[in-house]
């Protein structure tokens, strides 16, 4: 099947499948991270077909919304692709980016072992800070029922993914645990330097929510 089909129909697929999602997981958020994927595949000189179809898939059973498995998002990457018969190498690329795309913890490395997966987490990452990651967190805390703050409930830097999963912890908390943390993890050059307005945007928003929350503004 030519390339153009394949994304094509996977578009409408993950788009017909996300449709509806409350939490910051919605069709425009995969083609939010579909965009910046291809912006900097482009510049690293990777592969563009593999990119955009591992940007589309990454988020078709997310973790958090499939009790916790880790394996959900790849076997349903699988039986999609195999379903238009895409060849053997590329399912198993799309689904190992796929499989070690997420965050897992402060204290977890999650690196990707190709150029492509490269360019989707770091894609995938920046979908997480600046104005948009600020918006997608508290959509996130208010489906998951968190507390937006409580100053008595300090961040945790999780030492594992388990810990990282079972984490109940508040919205606020949840920048230091994780947001704050991604400018430092980009793996390209153009995934830094997107980061860095990003990451700034995101201490400036932090100081005035806390001027706020002390009465002092």
């Amino acid at each position: 099947m030519d390339h153009s089909v394949i994304l094509s129909r996977t578009a409408d697929h993950v788009r017909i499948l996300l449709s509806g999602d409350s939490a910051g997981h919605d069709w425009w958020h995969i083609e939010r991270v579909r965009r910046v994927a291809l912006t900097i595949a482009r510049e690293e000189q990777a592969n563009l077909f593999l990119v955009e179809l591992a940007a589309l898939l990454h988020d078709v059973a997310d973790w958090k919304f499939a009790g916790g498995d880790e394996q959900a998002g790849p076997a349903a990457a699988r039986k999609w692709l195999l379903s238009l018969e895409v060849d053997e190498p590329t399912i198993d690329h799309v689904c190992r980016i796929i499989g070690q795309l997420s965050f897992k913890g402060a204290g977890v490395a999650t690196p990707m072992d190709s150029l492509e997966g490269a360019c989707v987490q770091d894609a995938d990452r920046l979908e997480a800070i600046g104005a948009i990651g600020i918006a997608r967190t508290f959509a996130y805390g208010g489906w998951k029922g968190q507390s937006m703050h409580d100053p008595e409930l300090p961040p945790q830097l999780h030492g594992s993914f388990t810990e990282y999963k079972h984490n109940k912890g508040t919205t606020i908390n949840h920048f230091y645990e994780k947001l704050l943390l991604l400018k430092d993890r980009m793996n390209t050059a153009a995934g830094k330097r997107m980061a860095e307005a990003r990451h700034e945007f995101m201490q400036q928003y932090l100081d005035q929510f806390f001027a706020e929350w002390e009465g002092k503004k």
